[in-house]
């Protein structure tokens, strides 16, 4: 074992160990993480297979280590374990927050022989294979001292599948950077930028779906849903990537034509601005058919004072106050969505920002990018004050 004299001294040294740093939720909590930590004047590390987000840590002079966590190979996971104990035993890190499965098996194994503390983040619901015959690599995740899961029905599903004792998982949902998604800080010209590089109308009501383009987040039930409702005044706009899944744009494409609404629809591939995005909608939507894990477009949505319509299922349910701050309709119903929409688009504009204001209320009030941070540190330091 490795002697670590930080925990002697009961020091926070945090190392976060993810596959890569490329775009993602998992990503962005780990570099709000470490802004945090780094505010606040905690030393941290990153280690991952590096990535595009890299930079961000770099301006946060945030060093980050570059191994190749992404493997699923048992050998190389091995090895990395010892790379990763000789940056425990060399930074004196006291605490290794593990935030996906193949890097959690190293991370795992460099804690036990380091002996020092290890927390989990349960990020999604992972596939539990035939006779959940993956539920064996899935259970690293709940191999962490202190458990995170990203919403109840992500510590539900901990719990009836892997058996975790609850008195282990603390609930820290994802967030919203405030700072970002700010409708006052969210200028006209981005607005205008947005609508005229993507050749938007801006004189019809705006719908938006922002996913990439895969069927169980919805896009077929909601081009199902607005063909329901084609003689209302509408535009609707589909933001994601196919990720080479070019069959299903095209089935999105037919799917469109065969309803003759070939010019009430706009494919956009990849926004950088989504704030503008959803602050020159008048309906945001989150319609996917399986159970998000959390699901950080309804709580974007939001926090831009948007109405918010969303499926019933998963953790839209946790975050989404239904007839308050936006409307959930019966998950797979394009019958439902299709009335929820009609809803929405008969708003007055006094109804229109009152919910906006409530949305925004219960962004600020329960998923700000403070309110993780400080949760996310207290675990850190409740293992270390033990």
């Amino acid at each position: 074992m490795c002697k670590i004299k930080n925990l002697e001294e009961k020091k926070l040294v945090v190392l976060q160990v993810l596959p890569e740093l490329n775009q993602g939720g998992v990503e962005l909590g780990t570099t709000e993480i470490a802004s945090e930590l780094q505010k606040r004047g905690i030393e941290n590390y990153v280690a991952s297979a590096g990535g595009r987000m890299e930079h961000i840590l770099e301006r946060l002079k945030v060093q980050h280590f570059t191994l190749p966590l992404k493997t699923k190979n048992i050998l190389k996971m091995y090895i990395n374990s010892w790379r990763l104990s000789s940056l425990i035993k060399k930074h004196g890190i006291t605490v290794v927050h593990a935030r996906s499965r193949a890097p959690a098996w190293s991370a795992y194994w460099a804690a036990k022989r380091c002996g020092v503390h290890f927390v989990t983040t349960f990020h999604g619901t992972y596939g539990l294979g035939p006779w959940g015959i993956k539920k064996i690599y899935n259970k690293i995740m709940t191999y962490g001292e202190r458990v995170i899961a990203i919403s109840n029905h992500i510590k539900e599903h901990i719990i009836k599948n892997y058996g975790t004792d609850e008195q282990k998982i603390r609930l820290i949902a994802r967030c919203v950077n405030m700072e970002n998604f700010n409708v006052e800080t969210t200028s006209a010209e981005r607005l205008i930028k947005f609508l005229e590089e993507n050749q938007i109308p801006e004189e019809k009501p705006l719908i938006t779906l922002i996913g990439r383009l895969t069927n169980w987040k919805g896009q077929k039930l909601l081009i199902e849903a607005l063909s329901k409702i084609k003689d209302k005044d509408f535009h609707c706009i589909l933001i994601g990537d196919d990720q080479g899944r070019t069959k299903y744009s095209e089935e999105l494409r037919e799917m469109i034509n065969k309803f003759g609404m070939d010019d009430r629809y706009t494919f956009v591939r990849h926004v950088s601005d989504v704030p503008a995005a959803m602050m020159v909608s008048d309906i945001v939507l989150s319609t996917s058919i399986e159970p998000e894990a959390f699901g950080r477009i309804a709580i974007e949505g939001q926090a831009m004072g948007r109405v918010v319509i969303a499926s019933n299922i998963g953790g839209s349910k946790e975050t989404v106050i239904d007839g308050v701050t936006g409307r959930l309709f019966e998950s797979g119903n394009a019958d439902d969505l299709a009335e929820k929409i009609s809803w929405a688009l008969q708003l007055s504009t006094e109804e229109r920002e009152k919910i906006g204001a409530a949305a925004i209320k219960n962004v600020k009030e329960h998923f700000t990018k403070q309110i993780m941070c400080d949760k996310t540190i207290k675990v850190y330091e409740e293992l270390i004050n033990q």
